[in-house]
């Protein structure tokens, strides 16, 4: 949150796009922790300019560890001080499509300001965290997409990757759930993943099968 607050105070939250887990987390309470912050580009801009900008003013306020400019991304590795926990930033160099952002409000209870920014649509979250399952096969992105299932989102894919994604849950073992993703869970959650798993996602998938 802090983070994001500075950001837009200087003028840098303006042409992004604020994703992935982290946005969910704050600006939709999902109950898992995430110390990455993804973001892509609302406005075209000139990267390198943006990219330089960053670099000159993040340096002042954070202690930064890693900062490179990459072909496709922003990478950036911060912490407030010697000692402290590492934040990653990632921005790709890529415009969001049309109709697939809105503004959101970030928030936290442990944070006494709200921060407007422009995040993905949940339906875009979606396709993006489906893609991200598909593609990666961690178990985290499975859980963002029964978060999203269970805010009622509507999971409009095709049998084939419907298919594909049950067999990704299928391949998750109980060490996945109990140790990588017990550990960024919050705690009145965790119990439940490690006992029902993904279930509920697995019904939203099959539903068509055995409501017909």
């Amino acid at each position: 949150m802090e983070v994001l607050q500075w950001l837009r105070s200087k003028g840098l939250l303006s042409p992004l796009v604020f994703g992935g887990g982290t946005m969910l987390r704050l600006c939709h309470e999902m109950p898992r922790y995430s110390l990455d912050m993804d973001f892509c580009f609302y406005k075209e801009v000139e990267y390198d300019s943006f990219y330089h900008q960053l670099e000159n003013l993040i340096s002042q306020e954070y202690d930064v560890t890693d900062m490179q400019n990459k072909f496709y991304s922003i990478l950036v590795e911060i912490r407030k001080r010697a000692g402290m926990p590492k934040l990653k930033i990632e921005i790709r160099k890529s415009l969001a499509a049309g109709g697939t952002t809105e503004e959101k409000i970030a928030f936290s209870p442990h944070f006494a300001t709200q921060v407007l920014v422009r995040g993905f649509t949940l339906n875009q979250m979606c396709k993006n965290k489906v893609s991200a399952l598909l593609d990666r096969v961690e178990i985290r992105d499975a859980f963002d997409l029964e978060f999203l299932a269970r805010r009622g989102v509507d999971l409009d894919l095709s049998q084939q990757d419907k298919k594909k994604i049950i067999e990704r849950l299928h391949g998750f073992t109980k060490r996945d759930f109990s140790v990588k993703l017990g550990s960024v869970l919050l705690s009145e959650v965790r119990d439940y993943y490690n006992q029902q798993e993904f279930t509920f996602l697995e019904e939203k998938l099959t539903f068509d099968k055995w409501s017909t």
